[in-house]
């Protein structure tokens, strides 16, 4: 339990052991969740609370806080790392009101079976007093689910987002101070759990530049003290600015497509066009994903198999296919034996992806002279495009 500012409560808990989130997404260092606690002059807030895991941690917070009743429990989000103890603080605090959207409290009836007259619900900007502090809640959906809103507390200017700006680190310092490792950690989640809604971003961008914000509490990592820090981030990753960069993904099994890449590498860097290479069966999806956000770029490398790409080659176009990156322009390379449709079903895998294909260049065997040509051929293309695009290095 730590203060933010007078009677505004960080009371969540840090996650520094868990390594992965929803089966899928690596948490290298950890999480946490975030709620916190507001205590007015004539009533009580809780923001959010924390993943089941951890409700002891959030009850002993409380308990360590003094607080003898909480008026309000403001879900912003459904999903349980955030909603998952409402129920035990609501039997703690049985006068409590659960304060959310419409959305928010038809999700939270089907995934933990509250009961209807425990709510209160909420429209976009409507406020709530505590006496002294006035809530006011903002719609922002889709960051990342449909019925995420956030809490604006007015009068000490701190924006409650909920995941909106988070980053999955866990770390004991309440508010940032490593930038470049709590960016790194913050471009992570944006590119894992964000990015497929770049749009809705930019939308909820510009509905929170009117507001005067001194912090940004996010439901995940420390707490933005100087707010234009990820606020400027964001607004760069969701922009649709790409850089002069080649995202290379590939797997290879018997050294073929391993040749094309290395002599495909020398020739795109021979041309100063940066590579970011990624060996996909023993990559960290998470550094995969950071680099999606940025390059103007990606060329899937596979062998075939059977009649297909690698299978980890195809769950490679899979993911960049969900996160929807703002990539202008892919390609493929890779080798087969006697046949197949690996170009197409990889292409058809991407399908998501508004980008330009250029003229994929796939060998029989081991590649040739006349092979690596094509090679030379496709990174003049890549360079090409990139120029048209006048994309700054």
């Amino acid at each position: 339990m730590r203060q933010l500012k007078p009677n505004v409560y960080a009371v969540g808990a840090i996650d520094f052991d868990r390594r992965l989130f929803d089966r899928l997404i690596p948490l290298p260092d950890g999480t946490s969740y975030n709620a916190y606690l507001i205590k007015g002059s004539k009533k009580t807030a809780l923001l959010d609370t924390v993943d089941p895991t951890k409700a002891e941690v959030l009850i002993d917070n409380l308990l360590k806080v003094g607080i003898d009743r909480i008026d309000y429990i403001v879900a912003h989000h459904a999903e349980q790392d955030h909603s998952g103890s409402i129920p035990d603080v609501l039997m703690l605090y049985p006068h409590a009101k659960l304060v959310t959207n419409p959305k928010c409290k038809a999700m939270l009836i089907d995934l933990l079976n509250i009961a209807d007259d425990r709510f209160i619900t909420v429209d976009d900007d409507q406020t709530l007093s505590l006496g002294d502090k006035t809530l006011r809640f903002i719609d922002i959906p889709w960051v990342h689910w449909p019925e995420t809103m956030g809490t604006y507390l007015k009068e000490d200017k701190i924006l409650f987002p909920c995941d909106f700006f988070g980053s999955h680190l866990a770390t004991s310092s309440l508010f940032v101070d490593d930038q470049a490792v709590v960016y790194e950690a913050a471009k992570r989640y944006y590119a894992e759990i964000m990015m497929p809604f770049r749009n809705h971003i930019n939308k909820n961008l510009e509905k929170i530049k009117t507001l005067d914000i001194d912090m940004i509490a996010s439901s995940h990592g420390p707490i933005y003290d100087k707010p234009n820090f990820i606020i400027d981030a964001y607004k760069d990753w969701a922009s649709d600015n790409v850089r002069n960069e080649v995202l290379l993904l590939y797997v290879s099994m018997h050294g073929s497509t391993k040749k094309m890449v290395d002599h495909f590498v020398d020739a795109l860097i021979e041309r100063n066009l940066k590579v970011k290479q990624f060996d996909l069966p023993v990559s960290d999806i998470g550094k995969l994903a950071i680099s999606l956000v940025d390059a103007a770029t990606i060329v899937i490398g596979s062998p075939t198999v059977l009649t297909g790409p690698h299978p980890v080659a195809a769950y490679a176009a899979i993911l960049a296919n969900a996160l929807r990156p703002k990539t202008k322009f892919a390609s493929i390379i890779g080798s087969y034996g006697w046949g197949g449709k690996m170009v197409e079903q990889i292409t058809a895998l991407i399908s998501n992806l508004k980008v330009e294909l250029l003229q994929p260049v796939v060998v029989k065997g081991f590649p040739k002279d006349d092979d690596f040509m094509e090679l030379e051929k496709l990174a003049d293309r890549i360079l090409r495009k990139h120029r048209e695009l006048k994309i700054a290095d």
